[in-house]
């Protein structure tokens, strides 16, 4: 059933995909470059807005460990995309790898995730959420990805960053250290 539901509705959202070229155009920038809205806003935050180092730490190790998460599943779980089973309409090509969970939506869902937890940063996160959600349905408009691709990718960012929270308080000192050297290295560069 679940299966049923999962090509349902990936049939609902990709069968405009090669219909309207804006429609398209504008799905295959959000599948594509979308995510690098993130990295972009994180060394904005890094370089631009130092205190918030810590935060900026939080959401790495978040996408990081939601990417950990999803190989590891890769590894004992396959699940083929859709253009492997001759599912709907391919607009970006693609190697014929898993699709379960997603690697783009897990890395922008765990950063705003991750962001969300965080009171001064919480437009930012509301705002990359909406993106996350954006560009997980442009993966699965360009053909790329099925819905469940992207719930799933959902979970491991919601449990990545949970994870991350619960050991929070070993981290902070150690991001405070990672913060004092990158200072350390700034002011060194500064002075040549």
């Amino acid at each position: 059933m679940m299966t049923n539901l999962n090509l349902a509705l990936f049939h609902i959202i990709n069968e405009l995909a090669g219909k309207n070229y804006i429609l398209d155009t504008a799905a295959i920038f959000a599948a594509e470059y979308l995510i690098y809205v993130f990295s972009i806003y994180l060394v904005f935050l890094w370089f631009m807005r130092s205190k918030y180092r810590q935060e900026v730490l939080f959401a790495v190790y978040a996408s990081l460990l939601g990417l950990g998460m999803n190989f590891i599943i890769a590894l004992f779980y396959f699940h083929p995309r859709p253009f492997m089973i001759s599912a709907g309409t391919l607009l970006i090509a693609h190697a014929p790898e898993t699709s379960f969970p997603s690697d783009h939506a897990t890395l922008m869902f765990a950063i705003s995730l991750m962001l969300l937890t965080f009171r001064d940063l919480r437009r930012a996160g509301a705002i990359l959420f909406l993106l996350s959600f954006i560009g997980g349905l442009a993966r699965v408009y360009t053909g790329l990805h099925f819905p469940m691709d992207i719930a799933g990718s959902l979970f491991v960012a919601l449990f990545s960053t949970g994870l991350l929270l619960f050991l929070k308080r070993y981290l902070v000192p150690i991001n405070s250290v990672l913060i004092v050297h990158f200072g350390n290295i700034v002011n060194k560069l500064h002075k040549r």
